[in-house]
């Protein structure tokens, strides 16, 4: 049986032919693994893109064409006001344009035993929500004599999270500089070291310290334990995959965020490629479409091709093209076409736009190959 299979590793991939001993039934025998060889293999030929396919355009069409009937935005978890996820098209556009500041950031983190059964998963999940000053104090208020700031703390809200005064008086030090850090039992006090403090700064250093990282891991603004199949996972508001994956308890294989630029940071360009790929399948899906993946991983390709995630927009994939009058007929024509000259820059004329604009046939399909006319010199008879 290995030496049939053997036969078919120059005509097949390594992946299918894996694929294909994995699932084979027991007891096959040669002639039926002859038949589904054989029957891949067609399969397998009839997939492959035949030279000069104009594999861009039907990408776009194909992505393009469902795209347009997406319409929901987003998706909110029952009764967590502050936890949505953007879905349809907006999500797509997120992704395909290369934005980093998300409008809802997400993780998926998946856990190692014992939270994976749901053992502690509450208090774990608790511990990863960033708590900020504002979350444990019931008022801030300002003398405008002493150019002092009092925050009064909600002792209740402190204790569930097992924290202490001492521990966010220190925290406020480490983190404001010019003020002196006071523990007043019901209160914390700040007064300003320089004597000449204006009213207005103080009231700056008020709001500032509001926003003073107590606990938790930073960014992840809501948790949520949710039981898919026989394990717990935590789903999040907010994004920090840098700081998840150095937790104990964190299954660091499989936990996800939905940035890409956070994956392409911590894990590598290869890993945001198919960050893009799973991201832009997971919405066409959730729409009930069916787009073949291979036109997702040319546009995931395309952006990652620099070796850094480039958004498709005049500022990222569109500003990298050889031709200038590519780059000319995305947006700002004119920039384009003045660089180029300033440089005396000479286009190839090598893809399908620039030659659409010059009314020339495009170098895809029956137009890739050139006729080559061999005229000789005949001698009259």
């Amino acid at each position: 049986m290995d030496k049939l299979i053997a036969e078919y590793e120059d005509r097949l991939p390594k992946k299918i032919l894996e694929d294909i001993q994995n699932y084979l039934p027991k007891g096959t025998n040669q002639a039926k693994l002859k038949k589904v060889l054989e029957f891949a293999l067609s399969e397998y030929d009839d997939a492959k893109v035949q030279p000069g396919e104009a594999v861009g355009v039907i990408a776009a069409e194909s992505i393009g064409e469902p795209g347009t009937q997406m319409t929901l935005n987003t998706f909110h978890f029952a009764g967590v006001a502050e936890m949505n996820v953007t879905l349809g098209l907006p999500r797509i556009i997120e992704i395909l344009d290369g934005r980093k500041e998300l409008q809802t950031p997400a993780m998926e983190i998946y856990l190692k035993s014992p939270y994976s059964k749901g053992k502690g998963i509450k208090e774990f999940a608790i511990s990863l929500r960033e708590t900020k000053l504002s979350d444990v104090a019931l008022e801030f208020s300002i003398s405008l004599v002493d150019s002092e700031i009092d925050i009064k703390v909600d002792k209740e809200k402190m204790k569930s999270l097992g924290l202490t005064n001492s521990q966010v008086v220190n925290t406020i030090a480490k983190q404001l500089k010019g003020f002196n850090v006071k523990d007043n039992k019901d209160s914390i006090l700040l007064k300003s070291r320089s004597k000449e403090e204006s009213l207005n700064d103080v009231y700056k250093a008020k709001e500032k310290i509001k926003g003073i990282h107590i606990k938790g891991v930073k960014d992840i603004s809501q948790v949520l334990p949710v039981k898919r199949g026989e394990e717990y996972v935590i789903m999040t508001s907010g994004s920090n995959l840098s700081e998840i994956l150095q937790l104990d308890g964190v299954d660091t294989y499989r936990t996800t965020t939905n940035n890409i630029f956070e994956i392409q940071q911590v894990l590598g360009i290869e890993a945001a490629r198919q960050a893009i790929i799973n991201e832009v399948f997971k919405v066409i899906e959730n729409q009930g479409f069916n787009v073949d993946i291979r036109h997702i991983m040319l546009v995931a390709d395309t952006m990652c091709l620099s070796g850094s995630v480039k958004g498709i927009t005049r500022y990222g994939v569109v500003s990298e093209k050889a031709s200038a009058l590519a780059r000319a007929s995305f947006e700002t024509p004119i920039k384009h076409i003045i660089n180029a000259a300033l440089v005396g820059e000479v286009d190839q004329l090598k893809s399908v736009v620039e030659n659409v604009m010059l009314n020339q046939a495009v170098p895809t399909g029956t137009g890739v190959p050139d006729l080559i006319t061999d005229f000789k010199n005949k001698k009259a008879s």
